[in-house]
């Protein structure tokens, strides 16, 4: 059996969410298929495997090495090959560029027109789009927002069930996040960025990190501390201007 006929085997038994087997479908059929999927299954080389990875950019080249993670291992478990070609190879993910955000001063400043309370709802309550997209008004409760479900099927992780306080109107948000992304593009800003907003909002509320983990949706802490760490140029100035003062 050839890696593509063993590829489109696996694809639906796989226990993951809509949007993560769309994404191992597409750096699959990208970077492999052409390469090494016309190859028997038992047949692949680790030098092969490393060949047809860097060939890809840095983002796609983690992407690329999780799919033949997943597709060997299953090989595995089905008792197809005895030992994974993808064992071994390093899976170092390419480091971020920091994405910019706007603080709620400045984002309740602009008037976005038909999409502000929706860009506003987004950012003073962390919700991924996704999950904004499948929420409803049954869900807005007891001065609460809960989610527990996204327009993918469950929420990205278990941590992702959560509610969070009202704080804004609810009004019903399109499947897709186009007209807001347009709406945010001319700031430089995305709409998961909105999520960066309530974080520091968060932080500027002296919310602790754990605490805040648990409103965002984070399984691990340390992801919102990534955030929480982002320093304005403003508060760079202010603790000149702190420090200044204690010298004198």
């Amino acid at each position: 059996m050839d890696l593509n006929t063993w590829a489109s085997n696996v694809w639906p038994n796989l226990h993951v969410t809509k949007k993560t087997l769309r994404n191992y479908e597409g750096a699959y059929t990208r970077h492999l298929a052409a390469t090494l999927g016309h190859i028997d299954l038992g047949a692949i080389s680790r030098s092969q495997l490393i060949n047809a990875i860097d060939r890809c950019s840095p983002a796609s080249r983690y992407q690329t090495l999780m799919v033949s993670r997943v597709l060997f291992r299953e090989a595995i478990r089905h008792e197809l090959i005895d030992e994974s070609p993808a064992t071994g190879i390093p899976s170092l993910q390419p480091t971020p560029n920091p994405q910019p955000f706007l603080t709620w001063e400045k984002l309740r400043s602009v008037d976005f027109g038909t999409q502000t309370e929706r860009i506003r709802f987004l950012a003073l309550h962390g919700l991924r789009y996704g999950e904004a997209a499948i929420l409803s008004i049954d869900d807005i409760r007891d001065g609460r927002v809960y989610i527990n479900k996204s327009i993918h099927g469950n929420t990205k992780t278990k941590a992702g069930i959560r509610s969070v306080p009202l704080l804004s109107p609810f009004v019903p948000f399109a499947k897709y996040q186009n007209t807001i992304a347009g709406r945010l593009k001319p700031l430089g800003v995305t709409v998961h960025s909105l999520r960066k907003t309530y974080a520091y909002l968060l932080k500027n509320a002296d919310i602790h990190v754990t605490t805040a983990s648990k409103l965002m949706g984070h399984s691990n802490p340390l992801v919102t501390l990534k955030i929480y760490t982002a320093v304005l140029d403003e508060e760079i100035d202010e603790v000149g201007i702190s420090l200044s003062r204690i010298l004198k």
